[in-house]
């Protein structure tokens, strides 16, 4: 009897412990941040209906979940913050944002940046509504065809009908001013553009600036190079749906063609020390190695001198 009851104060000594850890509040942002809200693919890690190793240990709780793909920027002089992205995991990334920022900054977000029209990019958008929310005009940046799927197509002609959410138009390679710390210049980029057009953004503070383009086909598709596109930032966010055509079996790579890391990484062997730390791979799917830090890709990627996006970094702008 004695043996069970000291095991029973060693678990309460190191769940009273872990919760102690966990419950630490994050030292609040004092300049405009960039926040990682989420690396995965639109579909998450682990995957719907996925039996392969790569999802088992998360099915069984001995590892994390990985959030849908998404970054949160405060400026807590203007006390307002943005989501890029309205993901499925909308309603954790909000409040991990809000963990971040200043008790003055609101968890409501200030506005809100979609990239295209497939499900991980914008299915978020539904916790806007009446069911849950029930927000009031929350701007949300799209362009022209993503503004028409969603003032025509429900549910999400009713967050408009409703207003819930407010359509701001943006204009290609035009800047949006958003206060006096924070701009966004969006522009479109090559992808499978069924529903709308694809966005890429560059997200720029007082000092500092971010390049994010978590969905593009090859790079060669696009008119721009992006090797030239990162040397203009401080940081370049960048597709890594696949690390390779090896870990994709039962699907057709021509209806998927994003960028392998490894394309990307030998498209990038020649920059400067400088220029690959800027890079951070991000859009992970779920069979993606990158997503294990401790796998031996993650570490081969990260001795190349390239970074890999982590749910919680914090990026000054």
């Amino acid at each position: 009897m004695k043996h069970w009851v000291f095991i029973l104060l060693l678990e309460l000594i190191f769940y009273n412990s872990f919760a102690q850890s966990h419950s630490s509040k994050l030292k609040p942002i004092a300049k405009t941040t960039l926040v990682v809200l989420g690396t995965s693919q639109d579909a998450g890690s682990p995957q719907i209906n996925c039996t392969k190793i790569c999802c088992k240990d998360a099915f069984e709780g001995k590892k994390e979940n990985n959030p849908v793909v998404c970054l949160g920027v405060i400026d807590p002089i203007n006390k307002k913050q943005f989501l890029f992205e309205a993901t499925p995991d909308i309603t954790l990334q909000l409040r991990a944002l809000k963990n971040n920022a200043p008790k003055e900054v609101n968890e409501i977000p200030t506005g809100i940046f979609l990239t295209h029209a497939h499900i991980g990019h914008y299915a978020g958008l539904m916790y806007l509504g009446k069911e849950a929310m029930n927000a009031n005009l929350i701007p949300v940046y799209v362009y022209p065809k993503m503004k028409n799927f969603l003032e025509n197509n429900g549910p999400w002609s009713q967050l408009v009908s409703n207003q819930n959410i407010k359509l701001n138009q943006m204009l290609e390679n035009k800047t949006v001013r958003l206060t006096s710390e924070l701009s966004v210049l969006p522009f479109q980029v090559p992808h499978r553009d069924e529903f709308s057009e694809t966005v890429g953004y560059k997200i720029m503070g007082s000092q500092k600036s971010a390049l994010f383009i978590p969905d593009i086909d090859k790079w060669e598709k696009w008119e721009t190079s992006i090797v030239e596109a990162i040397k203009k930032v401080d940081y370049a966010f960048i597709d890594a749906t696949f690390f390779s055509g090896a870990e994709i079996k039962a699907r057709d790579l021509s209806e998927i063609p994003h960028p392998f890391v490894i394309e990307s990484i030998e498209l990038f062997k020649d920059l400067a020390e400088e220029e690959k730390s800027k890079i951070f791979f991000i859009h992970l799917n779920h069979t993606n190695p990158l997503l294990d830090p401790e796998s031996k890709e993650s570490m081969e990627v990260e001795r190349l001198g390239f970074g890999i996006a982590r749910t919680g970094d914090r990026f000054s702008l």
